[in-house]
């Protein structure tokens, strides 16, 4: 190979070679590229430099990646509460911080808990996660039709947003879930598909569950029957998200809780909260 000693040559001709070859470079750039640009190269990206500078390539091992996302346990658990804040809130706060656990609450503003509200606050400065539920909770305006629907998650946001940014908030649980029949009575069979879409089109994710507390029905079970139903609906399931309520009249689930936190722990689930167990639409 022939290497070319600029510093003995005649100015005129290492002019000249620096043209050729920068008119080569030039014309393969152009075969190897094709008629599209390069993606994140502009014309207003690129810096002039100084005649006869050379700059070295970037290492590899320089360049930025986003990082992998963790993996999940091979045994996880979300809890999750509805229909707060109330008077139970702070019972079962105290439960969630005694044994170190974070939770997902799934919050209403229906004007009648507006003394609670600031247990939001509260909630996600201990490090739980608070989430989207209904402004009213009444399934005959909500589910008259996607505008309803809407008008009511605005309405919650408004009524959240003193104590927290409630823009942000990007995941939220249809009253009844998301496969409901209740809503077909005021807004067809095809509504709760409609707002599923429409949901996932403006880049929230809607949360379901596999495990049910069964606190919100009536007799208004014990503290022990709460903890067998959560028991029995885990069963060989080890990717669990549990429905449970802090509503005002859902005390013995406070109750229940630290015994239903232990049982999980000593059969090896992790506890995260929703935003960490499921992921947001890609749009």
């Amino acid at each position: 190979m022939t290497f070319f000693k600029f510093g003995k040559a005649p100015r005129w001709l290492v002019s000249l070679l620096l043209l050729s070859a920068g008119a080569a470079a030039g014309f393969g750039l152009g075969i190897f590229c094709g008629a599209e640009p390069v993606v994140g190269c502009r014309e207003s990206d690129l810096t002039p430099l100084p005649d006869e500078s050379f700059v070295s390539p970037v290492p590899a091992s320089s360049v930025q990646t986003p990082p992998e996302p963790e993996p999940l346990p091979d045994k996880w658990v979300c809890l999750t509460f509805d229909d707060g804040p109330s008077k139970t809130t702070p019972d079962v706060l105290a439960a969630l911080n005694r044994a170190g656990v974070k939770a997902t609450f799934f919050v209403v503003a229906t004007g009648h808990n507006d003394k609670y509200l600031p247990l939001v606050s509260e909630a996600a400065a201990a490090g739980h996660q608070i989430a989207l539920h209904s402004a009213s909770h009444e399934y005959s305006d909500i589910y008259q039709s996607p505008d309803a629907y809407w008008k009511d998650i605005s309405l919650l946001k408004e009524r959240l947003s003193p104590y927290l940014s409630a823009d942000g908030l990007r995941y939220l649980r249809f009253p009844g879930g998301s496969t409901n029949t209740v809503s077909r009575r005021y807004g067809g069979r095809g509504l709760m598909q409609q707002l599923k879409e429409e949901v996932t089109a403006k880049g929230y994710a809607y949360v379901d569950w596999n495990v049910c507390a069964e606190d919100a029905v009536g007799g208004k079970p014990s503290a022990g029957t709460i903890f067998r139903n959560i028991v029995r609906e885990t069963g060989e399931q080890t990717q669990c998200i549990v429905l449970m309520h802090d509503s005002a009249t859902t005390h013995t689930t406070a109750e229940a809780l630290p015994d239903i936190i232990q049982w999980y722990k000593d059969n090896g689930f992790a506890f995260l909260t929703v935003e960490q167990a499921v992921p947001l639409p890609t749009t």
